[in-house]
């Protein structure tokens, strides 16, 4: 199963949008790029595979593995990344600024229960990650 998230950068942040088989599911928010600097940057583009978790501080989620020079990055909910998300990504149901949004646990409530509907059993869930600068 394959997930998409087209992201642009920002100077304060990082916006996105998560897809399946072309159809919107979520927005999304991160850190801003700082060249992958653990805890201050967004995760490089690339490819990378999700691994349904649980944490008691938040309950499912996802973690995204094989992201070089890291580790423990996760899509949790956060509302805003510049104080609740260091190099993880939050889905959001709406975009309220650069890296802010509304709505994140029902976003990944939605995008959990997406990966559960389309997935065939022990199919892998894999995310593309593609961006594009902002002059802001």
């Amino acid at each position: 199963m394959d997930l998409f998230l087209h992201r642009t950068h920002f100077r304060a942040g990082t916006n996105g949008s998560l897809f399946h088989k072309s159809q919107f599911l979520c927005f999304s928010i991160e850190l801003p790029w700082r060249a992958n600097k653990r805890n201050i940057s967004c995760i490089p583009d690339g490819i990378y595979k999700l691994q349904p978790f649980y944490s008691l501080q938040f309950k499912h989620h996802l973690l995204v593995k094989g992201v070089q020079d890291q580790s423990g990055i996760l899509i949790h909910p956060a509302s805003d990344a510049a104080s609740e998300l260091g190099s993880c990504i939050a889905p959001v149901s709406q975009l309220t600024g650069i890296g802010k949004g509304l709505g994140s646990r029902k976003a990944l409530d939605l995008l959990i229960l997406r990966i559960e509907a389309f997935r065939e059993p022990g199919e892998l869930v894999f995310l593309t990650v593609s961006s594009e600068f902002s002059g802001r």
